[in-house]
């Protein structure tokens, strides 16, 4: 349901052409966020490969020339791919941590004056439920998404003194267009994350942009430093 409970803000959401990226958007934009979207093709307002070295430097400039000021940021862009370990090769391991842990610890740090600026800015990062776990095919998307949780840990014990609380939220399985392939070629796959869900049903991008809106809001002005799982209930047993 739409609010105003985030009238002011000024948000930068990467990711924003599809799934959860693009459900963040409209749903922050619903509660009364101006909202900067980013990614590298779409109807976004900035169009770039975020792991170029300088990316994310002009990313922020860019929202902050659009918006007046920049105070809140979730970065949605995330890959992920089956590889199993045997024949694993460098490039695509080194891949994976670029896009989904270095563009996001970029981020962070060139929107760090304007967060401190603002004295009440969030960050909400998006983990996993294999940043606490692992599973078979996933060892580089699951190292990344371990590393963003620790991030998130780090950056929250940094920036709380200014104000800035960050969260990560750890979705379960979505039905995404990243996700839609797995799901679709191993109708398995699908079959085990409803049965393992207590909800018994895949997440929607809705679901999980929903608590990002909550964690950006000052209903969480207390809240940082946490992983927020939003699974249906998938981990309560392993």
């Amino acid at each position: 349901m739409a609010s105003d409970r985030l009238a002011g803000r000024r948000a930068v959401v990467t990711g924003a052409a599809s799934g959860i990226g693009a459900a963040t958007a409209a749903r922050l934009r619903a509660d009364g966020a101006q909202v900067f979207t980013a990614d590298v093709q779409g109807e976004v307002d900035f169009v770039a490969d975020l792991t170029a070295p300088d990316a994310n430097a002009r990313l922020v400039d860019a929202a902050v020339n659009a918006m007046g000021g920049l105070d809140t940021l979730v970065p949605c862009a995330g890959i992920s791919a089956f590889h199993p370990l045997e024949g694993h090769d460098d490039a695509y391991f080194l891949r994976v941590i670029e896009v989904n842990l270095v563009t996001v610890f970029r981020l962070i740090r060139d929107a760090v004056p304007h967060l401190k600026a603002a004295g009440n800015g969030r960050i909400v990062t998006i983990g996993s439920t294999t940043s606490s776990f692992g599973d078979e095919g996933l060892c580089a998307y699951s190292a990344s998404k371990h590393a963003v949780l620790g991030l998130t840990k780090s950056v929250a014990a940094e920036l709380g003194p200014f104000g800035v609380t960050v969260n990560c939220v750890q979705p379960g399985a979505i039905a995404t267009p990243m996700t839609a392939p797995a799901f679709s070629d191993m109708p398995e796959f699908r079959t085990f994350w409803e049965n393992k869900a207590a909800l018994r049903r895949l997440g929607q991008p809705a679901d999980i942009a929903d608590v990002i809106a909550f964690l950006c809001s000052d209903d969480a002005r207390f809240m940082s430093g946490h992983g927020v799982w939003v699974d249906g209930g998938a981990m309560v047993r392993h």
